[in-house]
């Protein structure tokens, strides 16, 4: 077997400590055995160094040592792999660059999370580094790889799209990708599949509901009053979220009494599920002060007129959601209130929205 290097003094690529290589169309499978070449960063010199076992990449065998190395800065520098393999009559050598492992931390599912504040600064080494991680990570029998996309970094996307990585979802700072390495269906957890939605039952003393007219609908909605309804926020819990639609819509400042009830219904936005739950509250103020980018108007409207208003007799949802209204007024009904729980499996509080049935009140059977 033969190894030859350029002489740095003689060659026009001395900077670069180019090695000559010649490939040949047949896997290299067939090799009797195989030296790995390693340049310095300075290109000053090499190490020569035979490995019994190579990792296969897309035609290309990494020596297992080299990928797995802990010094992944020192990998990302040195990473000029060579091979050579005689077979009879000549040698061939194959090189490649083929960069560091991606920086990453193990999920507690057996998957990978990839450091989206350590990608490469240059895209054009993305790719390699890509895939010598993903022969990496196969070979320590990872299962999900997850990679988190910054918007800035966008360029990189088809990158990993190319490399076999699938869309999962995405917010307006970044895209988040997918991987799945074993063998049978994707085990990873899918994207959310609900949105949700909620609704302010607010009536006074005067037997009067707060209700609004929106100024963007449906033809077939322009003269119903509703009450007033929204969206929660990321990290909103339901109560505060009925309470803040209220106000930012009519301007009435309300207290959350319980949960009334809430809806599911399916393939609506997006092909989204949705949960709409239903909070009667009380008034804290009376004053309206609409809010015109939403709102059309708002008003105090008598509940007997509220209820006879056309569209809601003649929508069996509505009408239900009125006559449990005037039911938990009634003190026929008891919803459900939220209690703050910690949980031992996460550490952390939540709320349990449930019924507290109080022996005393004979009228509240939690019909």
């Amino acid at each position: 077997m033969e190894l030859k290097l350029l002489d740095s003094k003689s060659s026009s690529l001395s900077k670069k400590a180019a090695l000559v290589a010649r490939t040949k169309s047949s896997p290299f499978s067939s090799f009797e055995h195989s030296v790995g070449v390693k340049f310095s960063q300075e290109f000053s010199s090499c190490r020569v160094f035979t490995k019994a076992s190579y990792l296969s990449l897309k035609g290309t065998f990494m020596p297992k040592t080299a990928i797995s190395s802990v010094d992944k800065e020192k990998t990302a520098s040195e990473n000029y792999f060579y091979q050579i393999s005689t077979n009879g009559a000549g040698s061939s050598l194959f090189s490649r660059n083929v960069g560091g492992v991606l920086d990453a931390c193990d999920d507690e599912y057996g998957g990978v999370v990839v450091d989206q504040d350590r990608l490469p600064v240059n895209p054009d080494a993305f790719a390699p580094m890509l895939q010598v991680s993903l022969s990496h990570w196969k070979m320590k029998g990872k299962k999900g790889i997850w990679l988190k996309l910054p918007l800035e970094r966008s360029e990189l996307v088809p990158v990993a799209v190319k490399e076999g990585f699938e869309y999962h979802h995405a917010e307006r700072g970044y895209v988040m990708l997918t991987y799945w390495i074993p063998e049978g269906p994707c085990m990873l957890p899918s994207n959310a599949t609900h949105q949700v939605g909620v609704g302010g039952f607010v009536i006074n003393d005067k037997n009067e509901v707060l209700v609004v007219q929106e100024k963007f609908y449906a033809p077939s909605f322009a003269d119903l009053w509703k009450i007033p309804t929204g969206f929660i926020l990321e990290s909103e819990e339901i109560y505060t979220g009925a309470v803040r639609e209220v106000k930012e819509e009519t301007g009435v400042d309300t207290e959350f009494v319980e949960v009334i009830a809430f809806r599911h219904a399916h393939n609506l936005d997006f092909d989204k599920s949705d949960l709409f739950f239903v909070c009667m509250l009380k008034p804290l103020s009376a004053q309206i002060k609409v809010d015109n980018l939403e709102i059309q108007a708002a008003k105090w409207m008598p509940l007997v007129e509220f209820v006879a208003q056309p569209l809601i007799q003649e929508d069996g949802l509505f009408k239900k959601i009125v006559d449990i209204c005037i039911a938990q007024l009634g003190k026929r009904y008891c919803g459900l209130l939220p209690r703050q729980v910690v949980s031992k499996f996460d550490g952390r509080p939540s709320c349990l929205y449930y019924n507290v049935l109080d022996t005393g009140n004979v009228s509240c059977n939690g019909n």
